[in-house]
C-alpha cells in the first residue's frame, strides 16, 4: 500500500480569526495585488480625461485661487503673514488627503463587493491601496507646494522653515491613520445603513471648516473664544498647524495638541481595524 504524502500549506483560509488579529504577515504576500490595485486606482480616475495626471496640480491651484478670492480678498481673513496662496495651499493638500481616504474607505465594501464576493485576498488590502494611491496624489501635491514655498522666497517674503519639518512623517502617518480608521468604521455601518454614505458626501466638506484650512488657528481663538475649543481640539488642526509652522515657520505649535491628535489616531485607528475585522465576515450577506 503507497504512502500517501505530507499535505502541507501555505495559506489556511477560516471563517473565524481574532478580532485583533491584522494578518499583516498574509497581506505582505498579497502586496502585488495591493500594488494592482493602487495602479487600478490610478489609471481609471484619469482614464478619458484630456489632461490627465495634470489634474493633480490644477485641482489645488483652482482651489486657492477660490479661497484668496473668496476668504483673503472678501472676508480680509489673515494669514499669519504668509503668503495667501501659499497658506490655503499647506492646509488644502494636507485636508484634501484625509477627505479622499476617508470618503473612499468609507464606501469600500459597497464599491468592490462583486471582487470581494467572488475572491479570495486579505480584505485589509483594499483600504491600504486607497491610502497608497491617495499618497501619490499627495506627493505630486507636495511638489507643487514646495515649488510654490521656494518662489515666494525668491520673492523676498519671510519663508523659515524650522527643525519642525522632520515631524513631517509623522504628520503624513497621522492623516493617513485618521482617514484610514474613520473610513473602516463609516464603511462597516454602510453595509447596513446606506443613509450614511449620503451623509459622508456632504458631511466632510462642512466638516474642513472645523479645521485650520482657511484661517490660523490664533484667528479662531481671537475672534471667537467660546467656540475656538471645537477648532482647537479637532485632530486635524495640529496637524495642519504642525505642518505650516514647521516648513512656512509662522502659525502655532504645540507639543501637547500634536499629541492629542497623535492619541486619537491611534485610538480610531485601532478601533477601525476591529470593527472591519469583525464585519468583512459577513458584509456579503448584507451590502
Amino acid at each position: 500500500m503507497s504512502k500517501q504524502p505530507d499535505e502541507s500549506w501555505d495559506i489556511e483560509i477560516t471563517p473565524r480569526h481574532r478580532l485583533f488579529n491584522l494578518r499583516l504577515k498574509e497581506t505582505w504576500h498579497y502586496r502585488d495585488l495591493l500594488l494592482l490595485l493602487v495602479r487600478r486606482d490610478f489609471v481609471s480616475f484619469y482614464k478619458q480625461t484630456v489632461l490627465g495626471p495634470i489634474w493633480f496640480f490644477l485641482q489645488p491651484l483652482i482651489t486657492i485661487v477660490i479661497y484668496n478670492l473668496v476668504f483673503n480678498n472678501l472676508a480680509r481673513i489673515p494669514t499669519d503673514d504668509v503668503p495667501a496662496p501659499l497658506f490655503y495651499l499647506a492646509g488644502t493638500i494636507m485636508w484634501n488627503y484625509f477627505s479622499e481616504c476617508l470618503t473612499k474607505t468609507s464606501t469600500v465594501f459597497k464599491d468592490n463587493a462583486a471582487m470581494l464576493g467572488k475572491v479570495y485576498f486579505p480584505r485589509l488590502i483594499m483600504p491600504l491601496s486607497i491610502i497608497l494611491s491617495n499618497l501619490v496624489r499627495f506627493a505630486v501635491q507636495f511638489t507643487l507646494f514646495f515649488i510654490m514655498m521656494i518662489f515666494f522666497w525668491m520673492k523676498g517674503f519671510a519663508i523659515a522653515p524650522n527643525s519642525v519639518v522632520f515631524l513631517f512623517p509623522l504628520l503624513i502617518l497621522l492623516i493617513a491613520g485618521l482617514g484610514l480608521g474613520l473610513g473602516m468604521i463609516i464603511s462597516a455601518v454602510t453595509t447596513k445603513y446606506r443613509d450614511l454614505a449620503f451623509v459622508i458626501t456632504f458631511g466632510v466638506p462642512l466638516l474642513m471648516y472645523t479645521t485650520t484650512v482657511i484661517y490660523p488657528l490664533s484667528e479662531a481663538i481671537n475672534k471667537y473664544p467660546q467656540y475656538s475649543w471645537i477648532i482647537k481640539y479637532n485632530p486635524i488642526t495640529a496637524i495642519i498647524e504642525t505642518f505650516r509652522y514647521g516648513f512656512l515657520g509662522k502659525g502655532s505649535f504645540s507639543w501637547g495638541l500634536l499629541g492629542y491628535s497623535t492619541a486619537v489616531a491611534a485610538v480610531i485607528l485601532l478601533l477601525g481595524t476591529i470593527i472591519f475585522n469583525k464585519v468583512e465576515r459577513t458584509f456579503v450577506d448584507t451590502v
